[in-house]
C-alpha cells in the first residue's frame, strides 16, 4: 500500500535539497506527488521538477493571490506549458477572498479562464476556495466544469454537499489533525470523493504544526482519515491513491 500526495510546493525557494524531500517521502511510503504550480515561474519549475524526478507530476496554473500579476499572454503561455507529458491538472486556481491580494473582479476572470482552459485541454483543475463559496460555485457552474478538486478544503458538510453535487472531489490538509469541525465533515464525505495533501510547506500536520511541512508528513493525515472514517489505514491507502490515479490519469 502507499500513498500520493496530490498537492505539494516543492520548489528550490521553500527547499535546499528537493532530492532529499522526495527520498523521505518515498521512504514514508508517499510513492508520488504532484507538484502545484501557482504562476507562469513556479509551473515551469514544477515541470523541471517533474522530468528529473519519476514519481513527481506536475500541474500548471496561476493562484489567485498572483492573478494580477498576469501577462496578457498568460493563457497561450499556461496552454503551450500544459502540453508537458507530466502535467496532470491546470492549477492551482480559483478565488481568495480572504487576503485579497488581487481584486475580486480580476480574480473571477483569470479564474474563469482557467477552467475554461481545462475544459479545452481535458484535464483536470485543481482549486483554491477561501472566503468565496458562492463565487466559486457560480464560476464552475458557468463554465461548466467537467472535473475538479477543492484542494485544501475547510467547509462545513452543508458547503461540501453542494460541491458533491457538482460532482467535484474535495481534498483534506494536515487541518483535519486539529480542527474537530473538519474532522466532523470529513465523516460525511463519500471514500471514493476524497484525496489527500499536505500542501507542503504549509500546513503541517499535529504533531508537527508550525514546522515546514513535507510530503513525508502525509501518513499521519492519512491515519487521522482512517481514524475519522473508522477504516483501517491501508483502506485509506487504497482508496485515496485510487481516486487520485483516476482523476490525474497518473501514469501507473
Amino acid at each position: 500500500m502507499y500513498l500520493i500526495d496530490t498537492h505539494a510546493h516543492i520548489y528550490n525557494e521553500y527547499y535546499s535539497n528537493i532530492d532529499e524531500v522526495i527520498d523521505k517521502a518515498e521512504s514514508k511510503g508517499v510513492k508520488k506527488i504532484i507538484c502545484i504550480g501557482t504562476d507562469l515561474k513556479t509551473s515551469r519549475e514544477s515541470i523541471e521538477t517533474a522530468s528529473k524526478y519519476s514519481n513527481v507530476f506536475c500541474t500548471v496554473g496561476v493562484h489567485p493571490h498572483d492573478a494580477k500579476d498576469t501577462p496578457k499572454s498568460y493563457l497561450k503561455e499556461l496552454e503551450d506549458l500544459a502540453s508537458y507529458e507530466k502535467v496532470v491538472a491546470i492549477g492551482e486556481m480559483g478565488l481568495d477572498f480572504y487576503y485579497k491580494h488581487s481584486n475580486k473582479k480580476i480574480q473571477i476572470k483569470v479564474f474563469t479562464d482557467q477552467l475554461e482552459l481545462s475544459n479545452n485541454l481535458n484535464l483536470p483543475s485543481v482549486i483554491h476556495m477561501r472566503e468565496a463559496f458562492d463565487d466559486t460555485i457560480k464560476c464552475i457552474k458557468k463554465t461548466e466544469l467537467q472535473k475538479g478538486v477543492i484542494h485544501c478544503f475547510t467547509g462545513n458538510s452543508y458547503e461540501a454537499k453542494q460541491l458533491l453535487n457538482l460532482n467535484l472531489f474535495l481534498s483534506f490538509t494536515g487541518i483535519v489533525t486539529f480542527s474537530k469541525e473538519l474532522a466532523d465533515t470529513v465523516k460525511t464525505i463519500p471514500i471514493d470523493r476524497l484525496m489527500i495533501e499536505t500542501d507542503s510547506p504549509y500546513l503541517a500536520p499535529n504533531p508537527n504544526r508550525g514546522k515546514k511541512n513535507q510530503p513525508f508528513f502525509l501518513p499521519i493525515i492519512a491515519q487521522k482519515i482512517a481514524d475519522i472514517k473508522d477504516l483501517s489505514y491501508d483502506d485509506i491507502c487504497e482508496y485515496t491513491s485510487s481516486n487520485a490515479i483516476n482523476f490525474f490519469d497518473l501514469n501507473e
